[in-house]
């Protein structure tokens, strides 16, 4: 008579560790969900902080390499830290020099210590004439610009779209520390996905 007894009791105990044991290995689950959630969460704050930052275009001056209402990246890492260097031909977002609270994206033509010109809609930089692919015909115009020397740590930026643009022949150069960002990718609309050229 004790031995069915017995074997009651083991089996009754068996069944409370097993319960014993699937709570503690759906507490040490969720616990491993959510340090592995909160730590991608951190890792996806550092990337937009540090390396990269979604932005919307808003505006027609960098068609057509850019439209309005384009969702991109920009790469603010390299500039922010000065670890990249401001190539001619980068397309940069800045504070604007007239208003800080205003971001501009614009493509930079003249880097410290070049002259710029513009004649007859043609960029003229230390007296080369500029070959901008990414400039239609049609989007050019014909205002010229007087020579002038860019600055020690300041650009000369335009927009593709020179005749609606609103860019350095305007408004002047654009400081070194004003320059936050490099476009580098349009994540949408899904049919212009693509690196920034």
């Amino acid at each position: 008579m004790s031995e069915p007894a017995s074997q009651a009791v083991v089996s009754v105990a068996s069944g409370v560790g097993e319960k014993a044991d699937s709570s503690r290995f759906t507490l040490v689950t969720t616990v491993a969900w959510v340090r592995d959630l909160m730590l991608s969460v951190l890792i996806a704050v550092l990337v937009i902080l540090f390396l990269y930052r979604p932005v919307k275009v808003e505006g027609t001056s960098m068609m057509p390499s850019l439209y309005d209402q384009e969702r991109l990246f920009i790469n603010q890492f390299s500039y922010k830290f000065g670890l990249g260097d401001i190539k001619r031909g980068d397309t940069v977002v800045f504070y604007f020099p007239e208003d800080l609270s205003e971001s501009y994206i614009k493509r930079v033509i003249g880097l410290p210590g070049d002259t710029v010109a513009v004649d007859d809609g043609y960029v003229i930089v230390n007296g080369k004439k500029l070959q901008e692919n990414y400039v239609p015909p049609e989007y050019r115009d014909d205002r010229s610009y007087s020579a002038r020397v860019v600055p020690p740590g300041q650009y000369f930026v335009l927009g593709d779209h020179r005749s609606s643009s609103n860019d350095s022949r305007a408004w002047g150069f654009v400081p070194r520390n004003y320059i936050y960002g490099k476009a580098v990718f349009v994540f949408w609309p899904l049919n212009r996905i693509g690196t920034v050229r």
